[in-house]
């Protein structure tokens, strides 16, 4: 698969790229479940499934993670995907543990590309595993800091991770 942006600008990545990158998203994704105990596996290779379906038709625009204390935002991640990343440096995923809580649940919500329209939705809803619901949920993350960030690429096709944290 190759995709171009405009007239003026293009970006080629593959399938592959997209795997590849997304691999390194359910990596993180699944060290956070274990880390925090608020995702089993499954639920965790559940999430990352739903993740590369999307990914691959071009309706993922970001996916953001969420650590709650009894509802109180105590760390987060957000995924932003970029094809046209081939100007970025590629990091190795992980970083920091995130703690186990008290009250602990994790929330993700999923950002999605124009392309994503209800005809797209109906088309692809039977290869989901989630059950996704809309979320008005604020992801700005204001009640936390900025705590690093880094980026997973692959050709042209990548996700910029930003990291946030009480």
């Amino acid at each position: 698969m190759s995709q171009t942006r405009s007239a003026t600008t293009s970006a080629t990545y593959t399938v592959v790229d997209i795997e590849n990158v997304v691999h390194r998203v359910t990596a993180d994704l699944i060290m956070i479940a274990d880390s925090t105990g608020a995702w089993t596996p499954a639920e965790a290779a559940d999430y990352a499934h739903d993740i590369e379906v999307l990914a691959k038709a071009g309706y993922l625009a970001f996916v953001d993670v969420t650590l709650l204390s009894y509802g109180v935002e105590q760390k987060a991640v957000r995924f932003d995907v970029d094809t046209d990343a081939g100007s970025l440096t590629t990091s190795r995923p992980g970083g920091v543990l995130w703690p186990k809580v008290a009250g602990a649940s994790l929330r993700m919500i999923l950002g999605y590309t124009d392309d994503y329209t209800n005809t797209a939705r109906e088309a692809i809803k039977g290869k989901l595993k989630i059950g996704w619901v809309p979320s008005y949920d604020d992801t700005s993350h204001t009640s936390l800091m900025s705590s690093g960030s880094r980026n997973y690429v692959s050709s042209a096709y990548g996700v910029q991770r930003k990291d946030w944290a009480a």
